[in-house]
């Protein structure tokens, strides 16, 4: 099993020629860690963007993510295996379930169950969970037990910083996966994290990128500007001191920019 890449590229809301060009350019650039969804619409041209990078698949990690739709057990696989066949491939790295939807139709243990299938058959590598509160994580443990479950990918960000349950998260052992880590780009205009930006010579994402890095979680941001893709990977080499750390901490306000209804938990 291999670890869960900590700086990757996001893909959500880029469709067509820009996701192309973001995920060429991101490939080239040096991340190896591709992020998307059966939702997003954009498997086929992901897919289209690594094939054309020349980078060995060995030396990549893809993740996608199975929709609402597809969650029943009949449903699952053959909808991985058409997401497969779109992004050129005979498995994702990490396959996670999308939202936990309850309500839906479909209950938790039988899409569990279905996504262990999935890594069972070779399909995908590893399994996770992304937008699960602390009870339906449970519930998922329950199913398929805490070593299977490699990440839960949840919106957190300087202003949504989600203490409890990644505290939750880190006790089971279960990588946290950071998306939307600059809340639509709102943490972009803060004057608290400006200010430490000044102090590092940095810029504010990456600031907020390396407070993500350093509490251990995985990265994910987006961008269609490639000055920006290679300004975000700089992140990585932040070194946020404890003084910075604590000041972010106080901006932490719960402000969630995505809960779509009849799809998300009651958030913990």
């Amino acid at each position: 099993m291999r670890n869960i890449p900590s700086f990757g590229v996001g893909t959500f809301r880029l469709s067509g020629q820009t996701v192309i060009d973001s995920v060429r350019n991101a490939l080239d650039l040096g991340y190896r860690a591709v992020d998307t969804a059966q939702i997003y619409g954009n498997e086929a041209e992901v897919g289209q963007a690594v094939a054309d990078s020349g980078v060995k698949r060995s030396e990549l990690f893809l993740t996608t993510k199975i929709w609402t739709a597809n969650y029943a057990r009949s449903q699952l696989v053959p909808s991985l295996r058409d997401s497969l066949e779109k992004l050129r491939t005979d498995y994702v790295d990490l396959l996670l379930i999308h939202w936990p939807a309850p309500g839906n139709g479909v209950e938790l243990p039988e899409y569990m169950e279905a996504l262990a299938e999935a890594r069972q058959l070779g399909l995908a590598r590893q399994i996770g969970i992304s937008n699960f509160n602390i009870e339906l994580t449970k519930q998922a443990i329950a199913v398929v037990g805490k070593d299977e479950i490699a990440t839960n990918q949840i919106e957190l960000s300087p202003y949504l910083q989600g203490r409890k349950l990644t505290a939750f998260l880190k006790e089971q052992g279960i990588a946290v996966t950071s998306y939307m880590t600059l809340a639509y780009g709102k943490v972009l205009k803060d004057p608290v994290l400006a200010t430490i930006a000044d102090k590092h010579q940095a810029t504010v994402a990456q600031v907020a990128l390396a407070w993500a890095l350093q509490l251990g979680y995985s990265v994910i941001p987006s961008s269609t500007r490639r000055e920006n893709l290679a300004s975000n990977l700089l992140a990585r080499a932040l070194k946020l001191d404890a003084e910075d750390m604590a000041l972010i901490a106080a901006l932490d306000r719960n402000g969630r920019e995505v809960s779509p209804e009849g799809l998300a938990p009651v958030w913990d």
